[in-house]
């Protein structure tokens, strides 16, 4: 019997779906398949330490309750996506097997279809990305439109996208935090570093990089210059590597390996550090981040396979005199910056925070390998490889 060109995009659709549901089979198939399922759960919950800044180790546990519950997804699913024309197969398909890291479009279906799972009834951007990207998804409020989406900030259109792989996953922060990543908030003001390691500037200045320290490189922006909402170092231990990124439009993806790529490639740098370790997280960067400014802040969405870990003075209580590291998984988004908050940290009547530049403006994120109490690397300028997002506050 001949298999028809949209049977066959349904079933490697089905067979690419999230490893939650596959991990239900194996346990449907006997206890040893249940102990493995449970084995890996278990390893995805403790890779967080068993606390981080934002710690999703539920993750992946939601899955499928049974076999007949995968039956069920399997016959609805099924039936859903035979209704969807062939092209649109062909582009789902190709989002899901590129996993994100291809450009695709908007699929657009009825904004309000729902579809029954049990005894919950799920609109059809959640049920898509419970079967593709994230089986423990229980609520739309878990997952944020990226601005490439056509449905993004639209409130009630009469399509919604359905590309899986256009939402990220909301990263919620602890509370209250975990002991073990706080930062004295004295880390935030600028000092003298005569014992720091010094490298120069596209200005002729110096930066100031000791360990626990910030860098002083906000000074490289021009007063009143408006050109650029942020620029971007990106560094490898104490060294950085290559020229600053200015950016100006409102997304930058910054990566070392990405489809279709298009912004700061951090592959094509030419780096002197011949560390394995450096060479392997370099590797490991993949698709990378999306940086992306917005309404309410700046966003960053982790688009690798590898944690990233973020530091930044907005994402605290303004009161506390702690920063955080924040642990930030694959697929998840999270609000790095906030100008409001930082304008309100500013203190301008405060007379050593007036005579020095306010590195509140400055956001820290390390690809795979974090920095802290926790770690065996108590400083960022000891990770293998890691950015620094310094923003204009003119």
């Amino acid at each position: 019997m001949f298999r028809t060109k949209r049977s066959v995009l349904v079933r490697r659709l089905w067979r690419s779906r999230a490893p939650g549901g596959k991990e239900e089979e194996a346990a449907a198939a006997g206890e040893s398949g249940a102990a493995m399922a449970v084995a890996e759960a278990e390893a995805r919950a403790s890779a967080c330490g068993g606390g981080c800044g934002c710690c999703p180790g539920k993750a992946g546990r939601g899955g499928w309750a049974s076999a007949g519950a995968e039956a069920e997804l399997k016959a609805l699913i099924h039936a859903m996506l035979k209704r969807l024309k062939e092209r649109q197969l062909e582009e789902l398909l190709h989002a899901v097997e590129s996993r994100g890291g291809a450009r695709t479009p908007c699929l657009l279906l009825p904004a309000k279809a729902l579809s029954r799972l049990g005894q919950h009834w799920y609109p059809l951007p959640m049920l898509l990305c419970k079967v593709f990207r994230w089986p423990d998804l229980r609520h739309c409020s878990e997952v944020k439109r990226l601005c490439c989406c056509e449905s993004y900030s639209k409130a009630h259109p009469e399509l919604v996208c359905c590309n899986p792989h256009h939402l990220s996953r909301l990263c919620e922060l602890e509370s209250p935090p975990p002991p073990y990543s706080r930062y004295s908030m004295d880390f935030l003001k600028p000092n003298d570093c005569p014992d720091s390691v010094p490298s120069s500037t596209e200005t002729g200045r110096t930066n100031c990089l000791a360990s626990g320290r910030l860098s002083d490189s906000q000074v490289l922006q021009e007063p009143g210059d408006r050109s650029h909402w942020c620029v971007v170092a990106y560094w490898e231990e104490k060294t950085r590597v290559g020229q600053l990124y200015s950016v100006q439009e409102p997304s930058l993806d910054i990566f070392y390996d990405l489809p279709q790529g298009n912004g700061f490639c951090l592959g094509q740098l030419n780096s002197e550090n011949k560390s394995q370790l450096v060479q392997k997280v370099r590797g490991k960067i993949g698709y990378g981040i999306q940086l992306t400014r917005e309404v309410d802040g700046v966003w960053v969405y982790n688009r690798s396979s590898y944690p990233i870990f973020i530091k930044s003075a907005t994402l605290d209580n303004p009161d506390s005199r702690m920063l955080l590291v924040h642990k930030v998984f694959p697929g998840f988004s999270i609000k790095a910056f906030d100008y409001e908050k930082a304008y309100s940290l500013q203190r301008p009547n405060d007379y050593e925070f007036v005579q020095q530049p306010w590195t509140g403006f400055t956001v820290q994120i390390s690809f795979v390998k974090g920095w802290g109490q926790c770690y065996t690397r108590q400083f960022i300028s000891s990770c293998p490889c890691w950015l620094e997002v310094i923003f204009n506050n003119q």
